[in-house]
């Protein structure tokens, strides 16, 4: 009888944090979900809806946080850069210097980053941010171009960078032929 009640028990406390167990209600998903109320206009169509909706809850962990800032500000040109710092600079004392400088500057980067995603807590990190400070079609001109420009040449960075190193042992000592580089960059970019 005791197991009985103990089951009834879960399963009550099961379906009250959101269908998740262990008391992780804290998840991804509101904590508990209500069906849409019957109002008074319900009875005109079956399928009509009020305004409540199943939303995602805006969590980030310090794991996720750290995560981001790093794929954001390091990203894959770390792979490319030391070889010009180098260089450039003719020693590497200096071209540390150079990089804790960098680091520097990344740092205060997401300080700010993170400033404003305290202060701004809507999601969509700097379209919301921009949105905030100087209306939608800013924000949307932003978007535009992240999605248009700045995406697409990153990822043909990010291809180009890999099939460099890809053939790299291929050709030892010598310079790769660019129309291998970038047949192996379109293969990568290509599903």
């Amino acid at each position: 009888m005791a197991k009985g009640a103990r089951r009834n028990d879960s399963v009550s406390s099961n379906r009250s944090n959101g269908g998740l167990a262990n008391g992780a209600g804290d998840g991804l998903l509101m904590d508990k979900y209500e069906p849409p109320r019957k109002g008074s206009d319900a009875g005109e169509s079956g399928s009509s809806r009020t305004n409540e909706s199943i939303n995602l809850k805006p969590k980030i962990t310090l794991l996720n946080g750290v995560t981001v800032i790093v794929g954001s500000i390091i990203g894959s040109g770390i792979f490319v850069s030391p070889k010009g710092v180098i260089a450039q600079t003719g020693s590497v004392g200096l071209s540390l210097i150079i990089w804790l400088c960098g680091g520097l500057f990344s740092m205060v980067g997401a300080y700010c980053f993170a400033e404003l995603g305290c202060a701004i807590t809507k999601s969509g990190a700097d379209y919301a941010y921009l949105y905030e400070a100087f209306g939608p079609f800013i924000a949307f001109l932003r978007l535009w171009v992240e999605t248009m420009i700045i995406r697409p040449c990153s990822q043909a960075i990010v291809a180009l960078t890999f099939s460099y190193y890809v053939i790299e042992p291929v050709f030892p000592g010598c310079d790769q032929p660019d129309s291998a580089v970038r047949l192996l960059a379109i293969v990568s970019i290509s599903k």
